[in-house]
Protein backbone atom coordinates (compact mmCIF):
# COMPACT_ATOMS: atom_id res chain seq x y z
CA UNK A 1 0.00 0.00 0.00
CA UNK A 2 0.87 3.43 -0.66
CA UNK A 3 2.10 5.53 2.25
CA UNK A 4 -0.08 8.78 -0.03
CA UNK A 5 -3.81 9.16 0.29
CA UNK A 6 -4.98 9.55 -2.90
CA UNK A 7 -8.42 11.93 -2.96
CA UNK A 8 -11.16 12.69 -5.01
CA UNK A 9 -12.58 16.09 -4.01
CA UNK A 10 -16.34 16.81 -5.17
CA UNK A 11 -17.57 20.57 -5.41
CA UNK A 12 -14.81 23.03 -7.28
CA UNK A 13 -16.72 25.75 -5.77
CA UNK A 14 -15.39 27.99 -3.05
CA UNK A 15 -15.29 25.67 0.21
CA UNK A 16 -14.34 23.02 -2.59
CA UNK A 17 -11.16 24.95 -2.78
CA UNK A 18 -10.49 26.02 0.68
CA UNK A 19 -10.12 22.19 1.24
CA UNK A 20 -7.60 21.88 -1.65
CA UNK A 21 -5.88 25.13 -0.19
CA UNK A 22 -5.53 22.83 2.90
CA UNK A 23 -4.50 20.08 1.64
CA UNK A 24 -1.78 21.19 -0.31
CA UNK A 25 0.13 21.08 3.54
CA UNK A 26 -0.39 18.26 4.66
CA UNK A 27 2.40 15.71 3.57
CA UNK A 28 1.33 12.42 2.38
CA UNK A 29 -1.86 13.64 0.69
CA UNK A 30 -2.66 14.08 -2.74
CA UNK A 31 -6.16 14.89 -4.57
CA UNK A 32 -6.02 13.20 -7.68
CA UNK A 33 -9.04 13.96 -8.86
CA UNK A 34 -11.68 17.13 -9.05
CA UNK A 35 -15.61 16.55 -9.27
CA UNK A 36 -17.62 19.50 -10.56
CA UNK A 37 -20.87 20.81 -12.25
CA UNK A 38 -19.50 22.92 -14.72
CA UNK A 39 -16.40 20.93 -16.71
CA UNK A 40 -14.59 23.82 -18.00
CA UNK A 41 -14.76 25.65 -14.78
CA UNK A 42 -13.66 22.65 -12.57
CA UNK A 43 -10.94 21.92 -15.11
CA UNK A 44 -9.43 25.63 -14.44
CA UNK A 45 -9.21 24.98 -10.82
CA UNK A 46 -8.00 21.25 -11.65
CA UNK A 47 -4.94 23.14 -13.55
CA UNK A 48 -4.45 25.78 -10.82
CA UNK A 49 -4.15 22.61 -8.08
CA UNK A 50 -1.94 20.45 -10.48
CA UNK A 51 -5.13 17.68 -10.57
CA UNK A 52 -4.53 15.77 -13.47
CA UNK A 53 -8.53 14.09 -13.37
CA UNK A 54 -11.39 16.49 -14.24
CA UNK A 55 -14.87 14.89 -14.49
CA UNK A 56 -18.52 16.05 -13.82
CA UNK A 57 -19.71 12.61 -12.84
CA UNK A 58 -18.82 11.56 -9.12
CA UNK A 59 -19.02 7.29 -10.50
CA UNK A 60 -15.78 8.67 -12.66
CA UNK A 61 -14.34 9.12 -9.87
CA UNK A 62 -15.56 6.39 -7.94
CA UNK A 63 -14.05 3.75 -10.27
CA UNK A 64 -10.42 4.84 -10.06
CA UNK A 65 -8.96 2.48 -8.11
CA UNK A 66 -6.06 4.77 -7.06
CA UNK A 67 -8.58 6.58 -4.64
CA UNK A 68 -8.50 6.34 -1.67
CA UNK A 69 -10.77 8.74 0.10
CA UNK A 70 -13.49 11.49 -0.94
CA UNK A 71 -13.88 15.01 0.16
CA UNK A 72 -18.29 15.63 -0.62
CA UNK A 73 -18.79 19.69 -0.78
CA UNK A 74 -21.89 19.31 -2.31
CA UNK A 75 -25.26 20.77 -1.83
CA UNK A 76 -26.96 19.01 0.98
CA UNK A 77 -29.76 17.66 -0.92
CA UNK A 78 -26.89 15.45 -2.49
CA UNK A 79 -24.41 14.37 0.60
CA UNK A 80 -26.50 11.37 1.65
CA UNK A 81 -26.52 9.33 -1.76
CA UNK A 82 -22.95 10.26 -2.54
CA UNK A 83 -21.70 9.39 0.76
CA UNK A 84 -23.37 6.41 0.40
CA UNK A 85 -22.10 5.78 -3.14
CA UNK A 86 -18.57 6.69 -2.07
CA UNK A 87 -19.21 3.78 1.25
CA UNK A 88 -19.89 1.27 -1.30
CA UNK A 89 -17.20 1.99 -3.63
CA UNK A 90 -14.74 1.17 -0.97
CA UNK A 91 -13.71 4.86 -0.63
CA UNK A 92 -13.39 6.75 2.78
CA UNK A 93 -15.69 9.64 2.91
CA UNK A 94 -15.61 13.59 4.58
CA UNK A 95 -18.97 15.14 3.92
CA UNK A 96 -19.63 18.71 4.94
CA UNK A 97 -22.36 19.64 7.67
CA UNK A 98 -25.19 18.08 7.88
CA UNK A 99 -24.51 14.83 6.45
CA UNK A 100 -28.02 14.30 5.36
CA UNK A 101 -31.36 16.06 5.33
CA UNK A 102 -33.28 13.58 6.79
CA UNK A 103 -32.95 11.26 9.70
CA UNK A 104 -33.78 8.24 7.79
CA UNK A 105 -30.50 9.26 5.34
CA UNK A 106 -28.30 9.80 8.17
CA UNK A 107 -29.11 6.66 9.55
CA UNK A 108 -27.96 4.78 6.36
CA UNK A 109 -24.72 5.81 6.06
CA UNK A 110 -23.59 5.48 9.78
CA UNK A 111 -25.02 1.92 9.08
CA UNK A 112 -23.24 1.62 5.79
CA UNK A 113 -19.56 2.94 7.19
CA UNK A 114 -19.97 0.77 10.19
CA UNK A 115 -20.80 -2.35 7.90
CA UNK A 116 -17.85 -1.82 5.18
CA UNK A 117 -14.97 -0.41 8.33
CA UNK A 118 -14.55 2.64 6.36
CA UNK A 119 -14.52 6.56 7.47
CA UNK A 120 -17.39 8.60 7.35
CA UNK A 121 -16.72 12.07 9.10
CA UNK A 122 -18.87 15.26 9.13
CA UNK A 123 -17.35 18.34 8.12
CA UNK A 124 -17.61 20.06 11.83
CA UNK A 125 -14.97 22.35 11.50
CA UNK A 126 -15.97 24.69 14.27
CA UNK A 127 -14.18 21.97 17.00
CA UNK A 128 -11.23 22.41 14.72
CA UNK A 129 -10.67 25.97 14.78
CA UNK A 130 -7.81 27.05 17.37
CA UNK A 131 -10.04 29.58 19.23
CA UNK A 132 -12.68 27.13 19.73
CA UNK A 133 -10.08 24.29 20.78
CA UNK A 134 -8.23 26.96 23.15
CA UNK A 135 -11.65 26.71 25.07
CA UNK A 136 -12.44 23.28 24.87
CA UNK A 137 -8.75 22.70 26.24
CA UNK A 138 -9.70 24.86 29.14
CA UNK A 139 -13.30 22.78 29.62
CA UNK A 140 -10.99 19.46 29.37
CA UNK A 141 -8.78 20.49 32.05
CA UNK A 142 -11.90 21.12 34.82
CA UNK A 143 -10.61 24.96 34.03
CA UNK A 144 -13.58 26.47 32.54
CA UNK A 145 -17.46 25.05 32.36
CA UNK A 146 -20.00 26.69 29.87
CA UNK A 147 -23.10 28.40 31.35
CA UNK A 148 -24.18 30.17 28.30
CA UNK A 149 -23.10 30.62 24.58
CA UNK A 150 -24.66 33.39 23.06
CA UNK A 151 -23.89 33.27 18.71
CA UNK A 152 -24.66 35.27 16.15
CA UNK A 153 -24.03 34.31 12.29
CA UNK A 154 -24.75 37.30 9.84
CA UNK A 155 -24.32 37.40 6.41
CA UNK A 156 -25.99 40.09 3.32
CA UNK A 157 -27.56 36.98 1.24
CA UNK A 158 -30.35 38.40 -0.54
CA UNK A 159 -29.13 37.28 -4.28
CA UNK A 160 -27.74 33.85 -4.87
CA UNK A 161 -24.18 33.99 -4.52
CA UNK A 162 -21.53 32.12 -2.59
CA UNK A 163 -18.52 33.01 -1.14
CA UNK A 164 -16.03 33.92 -3.82
CA UNK A 165 -19.65 36.08 -5.36
CA UNK A 166 -19.87 33.48 -8.24
CA UNK A 167 -24.06 32.21 -8.62
CA UNK A 168 -24.99 29.16 -6.78
CA UNK A 169 -26.28 26.47 -8.22
CA UNK A 170 -28.39 25.55 -4.99
CA UNK A 171 -29.71 27.62 -2.65
CA UNK A 172 -27.74 28.47 0.48
CA UNK A 173 -29.82 27.87 4.16
CA UNK A 174 -29.43 29.60 8.08
CA UNK A 175 -30.42 25.98 9.51
CA UNK A 176 -28.50 23.61 7.31
CA UNK A 177 -25.59 24.88 6.25
CA UNK A 178 -24.82 27.42 9.62
CA UNK A 179 -27.08 26.44 12.33
CA UNK A 180 -25.30 23.17 11.96
CA UNK A 181 -22.09 24.08 12.61
CA UNK A 182 -23.21 25.89 16.05
CA UNK A 183 -25.57 23.21 17.24
CA UNK A 184 -22.65 20.33 16.87
CA UNK A 185 -20.01 22.90 18.80
CA UNK A 186 -22.04 23.85 21.01
CA UNK A 187 -22.80 20.15 22.23
CA UNK A 188 -19.32 19.11 21.80
CA UNK A 189 -18.18 22.23 24.15
CA UNK A 190 -20.98 21.53 26.38
CA UNK A 191 -19.68 17.87 26.45
CA UNK A 192 -23.92 16.87 26.82
CA UNK A 193 -26.29 15.93 25.04
CA UNK A 194 -28.90 18.48 24.03
CA UNK A 195 -32.08 18.08 25.36
CA UNK A 196 -34.74 21.21 24.56
CA UNK A 197 -34.46 22.62 21.15
CA UNK A 198 -37.15 26.00 20.00
CA UNK A 199 -36.84 27.74 17.04
CA UNK A 200 -38.34 30.15 14.50
CA UNK A 201 -37.78 31.75 11.56
CA UNK A 202 -38.87 34.64 9.85
CA UNK A 203 -40.16 36.02 6.75
CA UNK A 204 -39.68 33.37 3.22
CA UNK A 205 -37.88 35.35 0.85
CA UNK A 206 -40.29 35.25 -2.77
CA UNK A 207 -37.47 34.38 -5.32
CA UNK A 208 -35.00 31.79 -2.92
CA UNK A 209 -38.10 30.40 -1.32
CA UNK A 210 -36.41 30.60 2.32
CA UNK A 211 -36.60 32.12 5.64
CA UNK A 212 -33.45 34.71 6.02
CA UNK A 213 -33.85 35.32 9.51
CA UNK A 214 -34.14 32.84 12.28
CA UNK A 215 -33.76 32.40 15.98
CA UNK A 216 -32.75 29.33 17.61
CA UNK A 217 -32.35 28.65 21.51
CA UNK A 218 -31.29 24.84 22.93
CA UNK A 219 -30.21 23.63 26.26
CA UNK A 220 -28.25 20.02 27.55
CA UNK A 221 -28.64 17.91 30.18
CA UNK A 222 -26.43 19.29 32.19
CA UNK A 223 -28.05 22.96 32.23
CA UNK A 224 -25.68 24.96 29.79
CA UNK A 225 -27.99 27.24 27.03
CA UNK A 226 -27.33 28.27 23.88
CA UNK A 227 -28.77 30.94 21.66
CA UNK A 228 -28.32 31.35 18.54
CA UNK A 229 -29.13 34.40 16.17
CA UNK A 230 -28.92 33.72 12.03
CA UNK A 231 -29.86 36.51 9.45
CA UNK A 232 -28.82 37.18 5.65
CA UNK A 233 -30.61 40.52 5.94
CA UNK A 234 -27.50 41.90 8.09
CA UNK A 235 -26.16 44.78 5.96
CA UNK A 236 -22.91 45.38 8.30
CA UNK A 237 -20.30 42.92 9.97
CA UNK A 238 -20.61 39.42 8.48
CA UNK A 239 -19.69 35.89 9.76
CA UNK A 240 -20.19 34.15 12.88
CA UNK A 241 -18.80 35.21 16.34
CA UNK A 242 -19.34 33.34 19.77
CA UNK A 243 -19.55 34.55 23.02
CA UNK A 244 -18.79 31.57 25.81
CA UNK A 245 -20.18 32.79 29.12
CA UNK A 246 -18.50 30.17 32.08
CA UNK A 247 -17.96 30.12 35.83
CA UNK A 248 -14.64 31.09 35.79
CA UNK A 249 -14.20 33.57 32.66
CA UNK A 250 -15.71 34.91 29.43
CA UNK A 251 -14.32 34.39 25.97
CA UNK A 252 -15.16 35.80 22.57
CA UNK A 253 -14.47 33.54 19.48
CA UNK A 254 -13.77 35.18 15.96
CA UNK A 255 -13.36 32.61 13.50
CA UNK A 256 -9.79 31.72 14.29
CA UNK A 257 -8.97 34.66 16.82
CA UNK A 258 -10.09 34.70 20.28
CA UNK A 259 -10.31 37.23 23.38
CA UNK A 260 -11.47 37.79 26.81
CA UNK A 261 -14.75 39.11 27.59
CA UNK A 262 -12.81 42.79 28.03
CA UNK A 263 -11.03 42.64 24.40
CA UNK A 264 -8.16 41.02 25.37
CA UNK A 265 -6.74 39.35 22.66
CA UNK A 266 -5.45 35.28 23.64
CA UNK A 267 -2.63 33.69 21.87
CA UNK A 268 -4.03 30.67 20.01
CA UNK A 269 -1.14 30.18 17.65
CA UNK A 270 0.59 27.14 19.39
CA UNK A 271 -3.13 25.43 20.11
CA UNK A 272 -2.42 22.58 16.78
CA UNK A 273 -0.33 22.78 13.63
CA UNK A 274 -2.01 25.01 11.56
CA UNK A 275 -4.09 27.89 12.13
CA UNK A 276 -6.64 26.51 9.34
CA UNK A 277 -9.63 24.87 10.84
CA UNK A 278 -9.83 23.60 7.50
CA UNK A 279 -6.70 21.91 7.01
CA UNK A 280 -6.82 20.65 10.90
CA UNK A 281 -10.46 18.83 9.81
CA UNK A 282 -8.42 17.49 6.90
CA UNK A 283 -5.85 16.33 8.61
CA UNK A 284 -8.03 14.37 10.82
CA UNK A 285 -10.05 13.00 8.49
CA UNK A 286 -7.09 11.55 6.54
CA UNK A 287 -5.56 10.36 10.20
CA UNK A 288 -8.59 8.65 10.72
CA UNK A 289 -8.31 7.09 6.80
CA UNK A 290 -4.88 6.20 7.75
CA UNK A 291 -5.10 4.33 10.71
CA UNK A 292 -8.24 2.21 9.03
CA UNK A 293 -5.74 1.39 6.41
CA UNK A 294 -3.39 0.30 8.76
CA UNK A 295 -5.95 -2.35 10.71
CA UNK A 296 -7.29 -3.12 7.53
CA UNK A 297 -3.78 -4.47 5.96
CA UNK A 298 -1.96 -5.30 9.15
CA UNK A 299 1.69 -4.42 8.16
CA UNK A 300 1.93 -0.91 8.59
CA UNK A 301 4.21 0.38 11.30
CA UNK A 302 2.69 2.56 13.99
CA UNK A 303 4.98 5.62 12.93
CA UNK A 304 3.97 5.35 9.45
CA UNK A 305 0.13 6.05 10.52
CA UNK A 306 0.72 8.72 12.45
Amino acid sequence: MSKTIKVALAGAGAFGIKHLDGIKNIDGVEVVSLIGREFDKTKEVADKYGIGHVTTDLADSLALPEVDAVILCTPTQMHASQSVACLKAGKHVQVEIPLADSWKDAEEVVRLAKATGKVAMCGHTRRFNPSHQWVNQKIKAGEFNIQQMDVQTYFFRRTNMNALGQPRSWTDHLLWHHAAHTVDLFAYQAGSPIVKANAVQGPIHPHLGIAMDMSIQLQAANGAICTLSLSFNNDGPLGTYFRYIGDTGTYLARYDDLYTGKEEQIDVSKVDVSMNGIELQDREFFAQAWRKCCLATRFCTTSSCN
